[in-house]
């Protein structure tokens, strides 16, 4: 059976620590259902564009909400296929989590990537280990890499996929474990093509199932495609006959701290306060009324022409009053002083 060769360093220990800090956050914070939506269609089109895009795909992040929301956009038919395979690969993921998967078979990793390349690939090369050999190039045309050959990948697959099963695989903390299927996975290369979507898509499957990411807030890819050739030099950053994933690993969990601490960031914005839903209720709140209380909790006081002025000057002095009566009200802001000395601060 697969085994995976790597050390426990303070820099992964570290990394650990800052995504446990972050997800305890996360999971705990006081939000209302349509916020809670609202995250998870964020994260569903961040995890979209950015994984497509480490590939080469040219949809911009608006685009791809477009595409996302039904809308028909000029583009290439590669890169919107990529980008509806992955929404449906996503959806994938989301119907094995509520029929309670708890086993990740070969048959999933088939179906998806199935998804992922049904349009783009053959059907006899979509959801079907490769039957030629491969090689990673680079943009100047030069092997960087040689995948096993295809005539080993059945079994380095069954190794694989029993190794996730484990019980050493299960006793990992779960991020850790799903760095290590991400790598092993590219490492193999058992597809003709789509094989980076498809790892990545395994790696969020890995966290969703094993409980990591209960509420699917969390998008990974982004760290990983803002800087496309430190994710490639990590995956190269390994031997290729010791294997030792150490250095991929201490990579691919700084990605997915810092992409939990802005998604930590995030909840915390939304939040507000986190005694809000104890003390007041469920309130709902606009955007702008969100941005004024965000606002409160960096400057001490904001004044009328103050809010005017964050939203560039494009709402007037009534409309202001409007979002900060309801804020009034509820009692999360309170109003000092009178007459042109007015001024508000958090309650």
């Amino acid at each position: 059976m697969y085994r995976p060769n790597f050390t426990i360093t303070n820099k992964i220990l570290n990394h650990i620590a800052d995504i446990s800090a972050s997800r305890e956050v996360i999971l705990n914070a006081p939000l209302l259902p349509k916020w809670e939506v609202k995250l998870r269609k964020e994260a569903i089109l961040k995890m979209t564009h950015h994984s497509t895009s480490i590939e080469g795909n040219r949809l911009t992040m608006e685009e791809v909400n477009r595409l996302l929301r039904g809308e028909d956009i000029a583009a290439w038919e590669k890169d919107k296929k990529e980008v509806l395979g992955y929404v449906k690969v996503l959806e994938y993921i989301d119907k094995l989590g509520e029929k309670g998967v708890d086993k990740i078979t070969e048959d999933i990793i088939l179906e998806i990537h199935r998804l992922n390349t049904r349009g783009i690939l053959t059907d006899s090369e979509a959801g079907h280990y490769r039957k030629a050999e491969v090689a990673v190039v680079n943009g100047l045309g030069r092997v960087t890499f040689q995948p096993p050959k295809a005539s080993q990948v059945p079994a380095l697959m069954h190794d694989f996929v029993a190794w996730l099963n484990s019980k050493e695989a299960k006793e990992l903390y779960t991020v850790l474990m799903s760095g290590i299927a991400h790598y092993e996975f590219v490492r193999i290369h058992p597809f003709v093509d789509g094989n980076g979507r498809t790892a990545r898509a395994l790696a969020t499957l890995i966290l969703y199932l094993r409980g990591f990411d209960t509420k699917r807030f969390f998008a990974l890819d982004d760290y990983y495609n803002e800087e496309r050739s430190r994710y490639y030099e990590a995956l190269q950053t390994v031997d290729p006959q010791t294997i030792n994933i150490t250095q991929w690993l201490e990579y691919f969990m700084e990605g997915v701290a810092v992409s939990m601490g802005r998604v930590k960031q995030a909840i915390l914005d939304l939040s507000v306060d986190l005694r809000l839903k104890e003390q007041r209720g469920q309130i709902y709140l606009n955007d702008r009324q969100m941005e004024i209380l965000k606002y409160l909790q960096t400057n001490p006081r904001i004044t009328i022409s103050e809010i005017q002025k964050m939203f560039d000057k494009k709402i007037s002095r009534d409309t202001a009053n409007r979002d900060l009566k309801p804020l009034l009200e509820n009692k999360l802001v309170k109003r000092i002083g009178k007459g042109r000395a007015i001024y508000y601060e958090l309650a």
